[in-house]
């Protein structure tokens, strides 16, 4: 399962993904991941989650970050919650169809595995389509 949380910058997209982290790991399991480009939640994330910056990994495109996460699957076969904070910081603003491609294949890849991914976008969700939308 994938899950958007997408919105304007000042929104309050990374306080939800950070309540949502602190749910997961009181709830769920299997390990939490959370990502992120710089060092900011470190404060802000509980100790039981991973806590990964994807810029000391040169995560800097959709294939880098399908890769990384394929890794992290086939080292920790635990993980049940994968979190991304602020995708285009990360990868870069990537046109409505590779974010589209992208979620599809965390979907799938998310099935298989028994993984759920949720992802924050600093975008403006009226600008997208229905293949976004049905991730939000």
């Amino acid at each position: 399962m994938v899950r958007l949380i997408m919105g304007l910058k000042g929104t309050g997209k990374t306080k939800t993904l950070v309540e949502l982290v602190h749910k997961a790991v009181e709830e769920e399991s299997g390990d939490v991941i959370c990502i992120e480009k710089e060092k900011v939640l470190t404060f802000d994330i509980p100790y039981q989650a991973r806590l990964i910056h994807a810029g000391d990994y040169g995560i800097n495109s959709v294939e880098l970050l399908r890769g990384f996460i394929s890794g992290l699957a086939a080292g920790n076969y635990d993980i049940s919650h994968v979190f991304v904070d602020n995708l285009f910081k990360i990868i870069g603003d990537v046109p409505e169809d590779e974010l589209t491609q992208l979620c599809k294949w965390l979907d799938d890849f998310g099935e298989k595995e028994s993984i759920t991914f949720t992802i924050t976008v600093s975008a403006d969700p009226k600008l997208y389509g229905e293949g976004i939308k049905k991730y939000l």
